[in-house]
């Protein structure tokens, strides 16, 4: 278990692509065709996700050029695809370059990447954790859950992850295609369920589950209780659904 620090970065002249309105399109010189049914890596690709419950939105920087613009919490942008490398990035609060949240340089080879920014602005903690993702049928944990303990997943009655703690990813395992219903319970108390969910896992479709949120909100985070977002890893901005 475990992920590297660090911050999704693309270069100056790739832009974010699909989900916010300021974003463009990266442009390709050399377009390649690549067969539906296999996950190919062109170069590097990497994707954005804001899950620092207390954080506002955030506009993201990259060697001085803005990427992507009022990422609001629990967004998670389309991958970026970009050449291998180290880039400098930086995140502020969305509208004040000014603010300044993170900023570091990060190196990328090729491969799929997830950047989450996690932790708390006001307890000092806010910080972006790099997961290498998978591109085939496999899932696992994300633990960005400030205030949660290390906890357990199951899925249905059986164990699946056990004892992860807040800023650890799990390593993928595989799963069954199917449908399954996963409960978060703290670990070591399969008698406790913090919370419940039920999801369709796909054939040949690699997942992550990002525990994000509060268990006991702090006044002013409604909306931002406890919850566990779904991604769908290893897939290309026009491809994921």
């Amino acid at each position: 278990m475990g992920a590297a620090g660090g911050l999704a970065a693309a270069s100056g002249t790739v832009f974010a692509a699909g989900e916010y309105e300021d974003d463009k399109r990266p442009t390709k010189k050399d377009e390649k065709e690549y067969p539906a049914d296999e996950p190919t890596v062109p170069n590097a690709a990497v994707r954005v996700a804001h899950f620092s419950p207390d954080a506002p939105n955030v506009d993201v920087f990259v060697d001085g050029a803005q990427v992507l613009s009022d990422v609001a919490y629990g967004d998670v942008s389309p991958y970026l695809e970009i050449e291998p490398g180290t880039y400098t990035v930086t995140i502020t609060a969305a509208g004040d370059p000014g603010t300044v949240a993170f900023e570091g340089d990060v190196e990328f080879g090729s491969a799929f990447y997830t950047v989450a920014a996690i932790g708390e602005l006001g307890a000092g903690t806010f910080r972006p954790e790099v997961l290498v993702d998978a591109g085939s049928a496999l899932v696992r944990l994300f633990h960005a859950s400030p205030d949660a303990p290390a906890v357990d997943v199951y899925a249905d009655d059986a164990p699946l992850f056990e004892n992860v703690e807040f800023g650890e990813s799990t390593d993928y395992v595989a799963v069954p295609a199917g449908s399954y219903t996963l409960s978060v319970r703290p670990a070591g108390d399969p008698e406790t369920t913090v919370a419940a969910f039920d999801v369709d896992l796909e054939l040949d479709t690699a997942y992550t589950a990002n525990a994000i949120g509060y268990l006991e909100p702090p006044a002013e985070t409604e909306g931002r209780e406890f919850t566990v977002e779904i991604t769908v890893d290893g897939v290309l901005g026009d491809d994921e659904e």
